[in-house]
């Protein structure tokens, strides 16, 4: 089974300038088997990306909340703590 999905953002914490870019990592620590990764915010149904990373690029307003990133392996899935991104 998947474990440990972590999560980080550049720059760090999430905290994020208007108009700049935002870059965010999804690693897993334990998990085998060809590994699909989704991105999501909130609880909003449709992936914003796939693959383990997600970079927005001149972030809005409209683009602060919580990111998540979803993982599997065909087998099982296991999703990242939430992170808050706050637009400055």
């Amino acid at each position: 089974p998947l474990s440990g999905v972590s999560l980080w953002a550049q720059p760090p914490g999430g905290q994020v300038a208007l108009g700049d870019r935002l870059v965010l990592s999804c690693a897993v620590a334990a998990g085998t088997g060809p590994l699909s990764f989704t991105w999501h915010r909130g609880g909003s149904g449709a992936p914003l990306g796939t693959g383990p990373r997600l970079e927005l690029r001149h972030i809005g307003d409209n683009d602060s909340g919580h990111y998540h990133c979803r993982v599997s392996n065909g087998d099982s899935a296991a999703e990242s703590v939430p992170l808050n991104v706050t637009v400055l």
